[in-house]
């Protein structure tokens, strides 16, 4: 098959990046992907997780530049869908490597517009929001967390700086370029210390879910929507920031609720037994109308689909973990 869109996907490993491939692929793309390592030599088949099958994948260091530029030679892709970035949970919205991550990122994109590259997308986050002043988030006019008591942490001021950059690198280098900004998601691999997954595995295992009062208002997208999402506008004409998320609102403790009805435990649900956190807004969610109507977009799963399909991959999961333990 002869390809005129060759995409080459960062960050393809992890929760997010793994989930646009399956799209990208069904649209036509000559998918290459990045996984993270510091050896260049091939990728045993066992290492490539189930969802990047029918990619290439390339194994590199994208903080060493060195790497990021013997890639790019070999690949030289037309599209670039750039996730890549600290996503360690407990320390990446404070991490120092926040800043080595915009450096990277910027010499990512200087090294594609070099070999040839047309049209770039980026992974950015709802983050970037001023949670002080908004609560229904639009691009285009609700404002970002620009100074310093608003951007609360150095993850979402790189992730604001890197936005700009790719703004004005491609008005600059007649670059095509488009910024996802991600809200709430869940689903397989999620780490199993986030909200949705913790509730799942202590339910399963017949344990406490012990959660805050629940009364936050989000909007929630399942991951292989969230892949697919930012594959649609990739392979669109979209430009600048569009929201990537659910027009489907929910408090948390019904969410948690369902969650746990679906399960058969809505007995172990301790509400109030976790304070909320501090600077949580009380409503976050987006308005999708970029995403929706320009990128043409509409989500595989309802919100009550998306949990009956990660419950049942974290059944699956479990199970395999407990029948290799004992053997």
């Amino acid at each position: 098959m002869t390809h005129d869109k060759r995409v080459l996907v960062s960050g393809a490993g992890g929760f997010i990046g793994r989930w646009s491939v399956p799209p990208l692929v069904g649209r036509g793309f000559d998918v290459h992907v990045v996984l993270s390592g510091a050896a260049q030599h091939g990728v045993a088949a066992q290492q490539v997780p189930e969802e990047l099958q029918g990619a290439t994948a390339h194994v590199a260091d994208l903080l060493q530049e060195s790497d990021v530029d013997e890639l790019m030679r070999r690949v030289a892709p037309t599209h670039l869908l750039h996730f890549a970035w600290i996503a360690t949970p407990g320390s990446y919205w404070t991490s120092a490597d926040n800043y080595r991550w915009l450096a990277a990122s910027q010499h990512l994109l200087r090294c594609f517009r070099a070999r040839g590259g047309i049209r770039a997308m980026m992974a950015g986050s709802c983050a970037e929001y001023d949670w002080s002043r908004v609560e229904v988030c639009h691009e285009r006019s609700s404002p970002l967390a620009n100074d310093i008591a608003a951007a609360a942490s150095p993850y979402a001021a790189c992730k604001i700086a890197l936005q700009q950059a790719l703004a004005d690198y491609g008005r600059q280098e007649q670059v095509s370029t488009a910024w996802g900004r991600i809200f709430f998601q869940f689903g397989p691999h999620e780490h199993p210390d986030r909200l949705v997954p913790s509730v799942i595995r202590n339910l399963l295992l017949n344990r406490e879910a012990r959660v805050s009062h629940g009364r936050q208002v989000r909007s929630f997208l399942h991951v292989a929507d969230v892949g697919a999402a930012f594959a649609a506008v990739l392979d669109s004409e979209l430009r600048g920031p569009v929201n990537i998320g659910s027009d489907e609102r929910i408090a948390l403790a019904e969410l948690i609720e369902r969650i746990a009805r679906q399960i058969g435990r809505p007995d172990l649900v301790r509400f109030g037994a976790r304070p909320q956190p501090a600077r949580e807004p009380a409503l976050l969610v987006p308005d999708i109308r970029r995403l929706r109507d320009e990128a043409q977009w509409r989500p595989r799963f309802n919100l009550s689909e998306g949990l009956a399909d990660t419950i049942a991959w974290w059944r699956r999961r479990m199970a395999e973990s407990s029948a290799a333990v004992s053997r």
